[in-house]
Protein backbone atom coordinates (compact mmCIF):
# COMPACT_ATOMS: atom_id res chain seq x y z
CA UNK A 1 0.00 0.00 0.00
CA UNK A 2 1.36 3.27 -1.12
CA UNK A 3 1.93 5.83 2.33
CA UNK A 4 0.88 8.90 0.42
CA UNK A 5 3.48 11.89 0.87
CA UNK A 6 0.81 14.81 1.38
CA UNK A 7 -3.09 13.80 2.25
CA UNK A 8 -6.23 16.33 2.55
CA UNK A 9 -8.42 13.99 5.50
CA UNK A 10 -12.01 15.31 4.45
CA UNK A 11 -14.73 14.88 7.72
CA UNK A 12 -17.70 13.98 5.98
CA UNK A 13 -20.16 14.21 9.23
CA UNK A 14 -18.99 17.58 9.36
CA UNK A 15 -20.05 18.43 5.96
CA UNK A 16 -23.28 17.04 6.28
CA UNK A 17 -23.36 18.97 9.59
CA UNK A 18 -22.60 22.24 8.23
CA UNK A 19 -25.06 21.19 5.08
CA UNK A 20 -28.01 21.18 8.01
CA UNK A 21 -26.89 23.98 9.99
CA UNK A 22 -26.97 26.50 6.80
CA UNK A 23 -30.49 24.52 5.94
CA UNK A 24 -31.99 25.43 9.63
CA UNK A 25 -31.02 29.47 9.14
CA UNK A 26 -32.16 29.29 5.72
CA UNK A 27 -35.45 27.18 6.86
CA UNK A 28 -37.84 29.21 5.17
CA UNK A 29 -36.14 28.61 1.96
CA UNK A 30 -34.03 25.48 -0.20
CA UNK A 31 -30.70 24.84 0.44
CA UNK A 32 -28.96 23.82 -2.58
CA UNK A 33 -24.96 23.27 -2.75
CA UNK A 34 -22.25 24.59 -4.94
CA UNK A 35 -19.65 22.02 -5.75
CA UNK A 36 -17.45 23.73 -8.48
CA UNK A 37 -14.31 23.22 -8.71
CA UNK A 38 -14.08 19.34 -7.95
CA UNK A 39 -16.43 20.49 -4.82
CA UNK A 40 -13.67 23.11 -4.15
CA UNK A 41 -11.00 21.06 -3.78
CA UNK A 42 -12.92 18.31 -1.49
CA UNK A 43 -13.80 16.17 -4.23
CA UNK A 44 -17.02 16.26 -6.82
CA UNK A 45 -18.27 12.75 -6.39
CA UNK A 46 -17.58 12.64 -2.56
CA UNK A 47 -19.56 15.33 -1.76
CA UNK A 48 -22.52 15.50 -4.15
CA UNK A 49 -23.22 11.53 -2.88
CA UNK A 50 -23.26 12.69 0.65
CA UNK A 51 -24.91 15.69 0.22
CA UNK A 52 -27.45 13.64 -1.76
CA UNK A 53 -27.83 10.99 1.04
CA UNK A 54 -28.77 14.07 3.02
CA UNK A 55 -31.63 15.22 0.82
CA UNK A 56 -29.89 18.32 -1.27
CA UNK A 57 -30.96 18.14 -4.02
CA UNK A 58 -29.96 21.33 -5.98
CA UNK A 59 -26.80 21.34 -7.17
CA UNK A 60 -24.71 24.29 -9.33
CA UNK A 61 -21.53 24.28 -11.08
CA UNK A 62 -19.54 26.35 -13.33
CA UNK A 63 -19.28 24.71 -16.14
CA UNK A 64 -20.84 22.01 -18.41
CA UNK A 65 -18.04 19.31 -17.97
CA UNK A 66 -18.17 19.51 -14.33
CA UNK A 67 -22.57 18.94 -14.67
CA UNK A 68 -21.48 15.64 -17.11
CA UNK A 69 -19.23 14.20 -14.71
CA UNK A 70 -22.20 14.47 -11.66
CA UNK A 71 -24.84 13.17 -14.58
CA UNK A 72 -23.22 10.51 -14.19
CA UNK A 73 -24.24 9.40 -10.69
CA UNK A 74 -28.09 8.93 -12.37
CA UNK A 75 -29.57 10.67 -9.77
CA UNK A 76 -32.46 12.93 -9.38
CA UNK A 77 -31.00 15.96 -8.54
CA UNK A 78 -30.84 19.60 -10.43
CA UNK A 79 -27.80 20.67 -11.76
CA UNK A 80 -26.93 24.00 -12.66
CA UNK A 81 -24.16 25.49 -14.67
CA UNK A 82 -23.57 28.93 -13.82
CA UNK A 83 -21.35 29.40 -17.06
CA UNK A 84 -24.55 28.83 -19.56
CA UNK A 85 -25.00 27.46 -22.34
CA UNK A 86 -20.62 27.56 -23.34
CA UNK A 87 -21.58 27.02 -26.90
CA UNK A 88 -22.44 23.96 -26.46
CA UNK A 89 -25.50 22.24 -28.28
CA UNK A 90 -28.36 22.58 -26.90
CA UNK A 91 -29.16 18.58 -27.13
CA UNK A 92 -26.63 18.01 -24.24
CA UNK A 93 -28.29 19.99 -22.10
CA UNK A 94 -31.49 18.35 -23.00
CA UNK A 95 -30.96 15.06 -23.32
CA UNK A 96 -28.89 15.22 -19.50
CA UNK A 97 -31.51 17.28 -17.43
CA UNK A 98 -28.39 20.39 -17.16
CA UNK A 99 -30.17 23.15 -16.51
CA UNK A 100 -27.79 26.41 -18.01
CA UNK A 101 -28.26 29.47 -16.37
CA UNK A 102 -28.42 32.40 -19.47
CA UNK A 103 -26.03 35.42 -19.04
CA UNK A 104 -27.01 37.45 -21.82
CA UNK A 105 -30.11 37.98 -24.40
CA UNK A 106 -28.19 36.76 -26.98
CA UNK A 107 -28.04 33.20 -25.24
CA UNK A 108 -31.47 33.45 -23.91
CA UNK A 109 -33.04 34.48 -27.78
CA UNK A 110 -30.97 31.57 -29.20
CA UNK A 111 -32.84 29.38 -26.49
CA UNK A 112 -36.28 30.58 -27.30
CA UNK A 113 -35.50 29.91 -30.97
CA UNK A 114 -34.58 26.21 -30.21
CA UNK A 115 -37.44 25.68 -27.38
CA UNK A 116 -40.01 23.99 -29.26
CA UNK A 117 -37.07 21.60 -30.41
CA UNK A 118 -35.87 20.40 -27.39
CA UNK A 119 -38.93 19.96 -25.15
CA UNK A 120 -37.24 19.04 -22.11
CA UNK A 121 -35.22 21.84 -21.80
CA UNK A 122 -34.71 23.80 -18.67
CA UNK A 123 -32.82 26.83 -17.98
CA UNK A 124 -32.62 29.52 -15.87
CA UNK A 125 -31.73 33.54 -15.72
CA UNK A 126 -29.07 35.48 -14.32
CA UNK A 127 -29.37 38.84 -13.43
CA UNK A 128 -26.58 41.38 -12.77
CA UNK A 129 -27.51 43.00 -9.94
CA UNK A 130 -24.26 44.82 -9.49
CA UNK A 131 -21.18 42.64 -9.33
CA UNK A 132 -20.99 43.50 -13.05
CA UNK A 133 -19.61 39.92 -13.89
CA UNK A 134 -22.37 37.26 -15.75
CA UNK A 135 -25.58 37.87 -16.10
CA UNK A 136 -28.79 40.10 -17.64
CA UNK A 137 -28.35 43.87 -17.01
CA UNK A 138 -31.70 45.09 -15.44
CA UNK A 139 -32.15 46.62 -18.29
CA UNK A 140 -31.75 43.92 -20.42
CA UNK A 141 -34.38 41.60 -18.86
CA UNK A 142 -37.66 45.30 -19.76
CA UNK A 143 -36.84 44.46 -23.38
CA UNK A 144 -37.36 40.90 -22.93
CA UNK A 145 -40.85 39.06 -22.87
CA UNK A 146 -40.82 36.14 -20.36
CA UNK A 147 -43.90 34.21 -22.18
CA UNK A 148 -41.72 31.22 -21.67
CA UNK A 149 -42.83 28.84 -18.57
CA UNK A 150 -40.14 26.70 -18.19
CA UNK A 151 -37.43 29.37 -16.64
CA UNK A 152 -36.57 27.17 -13.40
CA UNK A 153 -34.45 29.88 -11.50
CA UNK A 154 -33.75 33.74 -11.47
CA UNK A 155 -30.78 34.47 -9.66
CA UNK A 156 -27.74 36.77 -8.69
CA UNK A 157 -25.15 37.03 -6.65
CA UNK A 158 -24.07 39.09 -3.99
CA UNK A 159 -20.49 40.96 -4.05
CA UNK A 160 -19.64 41.62 -0.19
CA UNK A 161 -21.68 39.44 1.66
CA UNK A 162 -18.90 38.61 3.47
CA UNK A 163 -18.91 41.90 5.13
CA UNK A 164 -22.73 42.13 6.49
CA UNK A 165 -22.32 45.70 7.63
CA UNK A 166 -21.49 46.34 3.71
CA UNK A 167 -24.65 48.30 2.23
CA UNK A 168 -23.93 47.34 -1.27
CA UNK A 169 -25.80 44.09 -0.20
CA UNK A 170 -29.05 46.11 0.49
CA UNK A 171 -28.78 47.62 -2.68
CA UNK A 172 -27.99 44.46 -5.11
CA UNK A 173 -30.95 42.67 -2.55
CA UNK A 174 -33.51 45.71 -3.56
CA UNK A 175 -32.29 45.50 -7.52
CA UNK A 176 -32.87 41.69 -7.49
CA UNK A 177 -36.60 41.97 -5.74
CA UNK A 178 -37.21 44.56 -8.57
CA UNK A 179 -36.35 42.04 -11.41
CA UNK A 180 -38.52 39.58 -9.46
CA UNK A 181 -41.06 42.13 -9.79
CA UNK A 182 -40.60 41.89 -13.95
CA UNK A 183 -42.91 38.76 -13.49
CA UNK A 184 -40.51 36.66 -14.74
CA UNK A 185 -42.30 34.03 -13.19
CA UNK A 186 -39.28 31.76 -12.10
CA UNK A 187 -39.89 28.58 -10.32
CA UNK A 188 -36.75 29.76 -7.81
CA UNK A 189 -35.43 32.99 -7.07
CA UNK A 190 -32.34 32.94 -5.82
CA UNK A 191 -29.20 35.13 -4.27
CA UNK A 192 -27.57 33.93 -1.50
CA UNK A 193 -24.24 32.30 -1.25
CA UNK A 194 -22.75 31.37 2.31
CA UNK A 195 -22.68 34.43 4.07
CA UNK A 196 -25.26 35.96 2.11
CA UNK A 197 -27.50 33.03 4.77
CA UNK A 198 -26.13 35.10 7.89
CA UNK A 199 -27.67 38.33 6.51
CA UNK A 200 -31.03 37.32 7.28
CA UNK A 201 -34.45 36.18 5.73
CA UNK A 202 -34.40 39.03 3.46
CA UNK A 203 -31.91 37.67 1.69
CA UNK A 204 -33.10 33.89 1.13
CA UNK A 205 -35.60 34.38 -1.07
CA UNK A 206 -36.92 30.68 -2.23
CA UNK A 207 -32.97 28.89 -2.65
CA UNK A 208 -29.70 29.75 -1.29
CA UNK A 209 -26.19 28.29 -2.61
CA UNK A 210 -23.99 28.19 0.23
CA UNK A 211 -20.59 26.79 -1.27
CA UNK A 212 -17.55 27.92 1.06
CA UNK A 213 -18.82 27.36 4.35
CA UNK A 214 -20.32 24.09 3.56
CA UNK A 215 -15.95 22.82 3.45
CA UNK A 216 -15.85 24.91 6.66
CA UNK A 217 -14.71 28.22 5.40
CA UNK A 218 -16.02 31.28 7.49
CA UNK A 219 -13.86 34.58 6.60
CA UNK A 220 -14.05 35.42 10.41
CA UNK A 221 -17.70 36.31 10.11
CA UNK A 222 -20.03 35.15 12.72
CA UNK A 223 -20.14 32.33 10.09
CA UNK A 224 -17.25 30.78 12.71
CA UNK A 225 -19.49 29.70 15.44
CA UNK A 226 -22.06 28.12 12.90
CA UNK A 227 -20.48 25.71 11.16
CA UNK A 228 -17.63 23.17 11.79
CA UNK A 229 -14.27 22.35 9.65
CA UNK A 230 -13.87 19.98 7.30
CA UNK A 231 -10.50 19.47 6.07
CA UNK A 232 -7.16 18.60 7.14
CA UNK A 233 -3.90 18.90 5.12
CA UNK A 234 -0.81 16.60 6.04
CA UNK A 235 2.43 16.16 4.79
CA UNK A 236 4.83 13.29 5.07
CA UNK A 237 7.85 13.58 7.11
CA UNK A 238 10.56 11.95 4.44
CA UNK A 239 13.61 12.70 5.89
CA UNK A 240 14.81 14.24 9.60
CA UNK A 241 18.75 16.12 9.96
CA UNK A 242 20.91 18.19 11.82
CA UNK A 243 21.65 21.59 9.90
CA UNK A 244 24.82 23.41 11.63
CA UNK A 245 24.99 27.05 12.78
CA UNK A 246 25.55 29.40 9.97
CA UNK A 247 23.89 27.16 7.05
CA UNK A 248 21.24 28.33 4.85
CA UNK A 249 17.75 26.56 4.22
CA UNK A 250 16.34 26.51 0.83
CA UNK A 251 16.40 28.16 -2.50
CA UNK A 252 18.15 31.89 -2.80
CA UNK A 253 19.65 32.01 1.00
CA UNK A 254 16.48 33.23 2.29
CA UNK A 255 16.90 31.51 5.88
CA UNK A 256 20.19 31.52 8.01
CA UNK A 257 20.72 29.53 10.94
CA UNK A 258 21.94 31.51 14.09
CA UNK A 259 22.70 27.91 16.15
CA UNK A 260 21.97 23.94 15.31
CA UNK A 261 18.68 23.05 14.20
CA UNK A 262 16.60 19.74 13.80
CA UNK A 263 14.69 20.00 10.83
CA UNK A 264 12.12 17.59 9.33
CA UNK A 265 11.61 17.22 6.04
CA UNK A 266 7.73 17.06 4.44
CA UNK A 267 7.02 15.93 1.27
CA UNK A 268 4.21 18.80 0.14
CA UNK A 269 4.95 21.75 -1.44
CA UNK A 270 3.88 24.30 -4.22
CA UNK A 271 2.94 21.76 -6.42
CA UNK A 272 0.33 20.20 -4.02
CA UNK A 273 -1.22 23.70 -3.05
CA UNK A 274 1.45 25.33 -0.20
CA UNK A 275 1.76 28.92 -1.34
CA UNK A 276 5.42 29.86 -1.77
CA UNK A 277 4.22 32.93 0.37
CA UNK A 278 4.13 30.55 3.67
CA UNK A 279 7.89 30.65 2.85
CA UNK A 280 9.89 31.25 6.27
CA UNK A 281 6.06 32.68 8.34
CA UNK A 282 4.32 29.05 7.88
CA UNK A 283 3.33 26.58 10.27
CA UNK A 284 2.98 23.16 10.38
CA UNK A 285 1.59 20.94 13.06
CA UNK A 286 1.90 17.94 15.20
CA UNK A 287 -0.30 16.85 18.55
CA UNK A 288 -1.25 20.09 19.47
CA UNK A 289 2.33 21.65 19.18
CA UNK A 290 3.04 24.22 16.58
CA UNK A 291 6.45 24.15 14.18
CA UNK A 292 7.79 27.17 12.05
CA UNK A 293 7.85 26.70 8.27
CA UNK A 294 11.66 27.40 7.41
CA UNK A 295 13.31 28.44 4.05
CA UNK A 296 11.25 28.54 0.86
CA UNK A 297 8.37 26.53 -0.04
CA UNK A 298 9.81 24.17 -2.61
CA UNK A 299 7.55 22.12 -5.45
CA UNK A 300 7.41 19.05 -3.70
CA UNK A 301 8.69 20.19 -0.31
CA UNK A 302 9.27 22.25 3.01
CA UNK A 303 11.47 22.17 5.95
CA UNK A 304 10.21 22.51 9.16
CA UNK A 305 12.12 23.50 12.54
CA UNK A 306 11.17 20.71 14.74
CA UNK A 307 14.54 21.21 17.13
CA UNK A 308 12.41 22.28 20.78
CA UNK A 309 9.99 18.92 20.34
CA UNK A 310 12.52 16.37 17.84
CA UNK A 311 11.89 13.47 19.93
CA UNK A 312 8.18 13.58 19.29
CA UNK A 313 8.75 13.02 15.70
CA UNK A 314 10.32 10.49 13.64
CA UNK A 315 10.20 9.92 9.46
CA UNK A 316 6.89 8.41 8.03
CA UNK A 317 4.67 10.93 10.59
CA UNK A 318 2.55 13.43 9.17
CA UNK A 319 2.41 16.97 10.02
CA UNK A 320 -0.53 18.67 9.09
CA UNK A 321 -0.23 22.15 7.56
CA UNK A 322 -4.40 23.03 8.16
CA UNK A 323 -6.12 21.47 10.81
CA UNK A 324 -9.10 21.79 13.01
CA UNK A 325 -7.13 24.55 15.21
CA UNK A 326 -5.38 26.66 12.58
CA UNK A 327 -7.81 26.47 9.68
CA UNK A 328 -8.40 27.90 5.92
CA UNK A 329 -8.82 31.31 7.11
CA UNK A 330 -6.15 31.48 9.42
CA UNK A 331 -3.80 30.27 5.98
CA UNK A 332 -5.89 32.63 4.23
CA UNK A 333 -4.77 35.30 5.88
CA UNK A 334 -0.91 34.88 5.95
CA UNK A 335 -1.02 34.65 2.51
CA UNK A 336 -2.95 37.63 1.76
CA UNK A 337 -5.45 35.47 -0.12
CA UNK A 338 -9.62 33.74 0.78
CA UNK A 339 -10.15 30.66 1.96
CA UNK A 340 -11.69 29.44 -1.61
CA UNK A 341 -8.34 30.27 -2.83
CA UNK A 342 -6.59 27.65 -0.36
CA UNK A 343 -9.03 24.85 -0.76
CA UNK A 344 -9.18 24.87 -4.94
CA UNK A 345 -5.53 24.95 -5.06
CA UNK A 346 -4.86 21.82 -3.48
CA UNK A 347 -3.66 19.46 -6.18
CA UNK A 348 -4.51 16.21 -7.38
CA UNK A 349 -1.38 15.07 -6.39
CA UNK A 350 -2.85 15.14 -2.60
CA UNK A 351 -4.41 12.08 -1.62
CA UNK A 352 -8.07 12.59 -0.77
CA UNK A 353 -9.38 10.40 2.59
CA UNK A 354 -13.09 10.55 3.90
CA UNK A 355 -13.66 9.77 7.12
Amino acid sequence: MIKHNAILEVNLKNLVFNYKKLSKIANQSICAATIKADAYGIGVIKTFETLYKNKCRHFFVATTEEALEIRKKKLLANVYVLNGLESNELSIFNNTNIIPIINDKDEYNFVIKKIKQYKKLKFGIHVDTGLNRLGLDINDLLKINFYHNKIHILLSHLSSADEGKNNYNVLQNNKFKSAINLKINAKYNSLSNSMGIILGNNFHHDLVRPGMSLYGGHFNTKMKQIIKPVICLKGKILQIKEISKNEFVGYNQTYKTHKKLKVAILGIGYADGISRVLSNKGNAYFKNKTFKIIGRVSMDSITVDISKNDKLIKVGDYMEIINHSNGIDKIANQCNTICDEILTSISKRVKRVYI
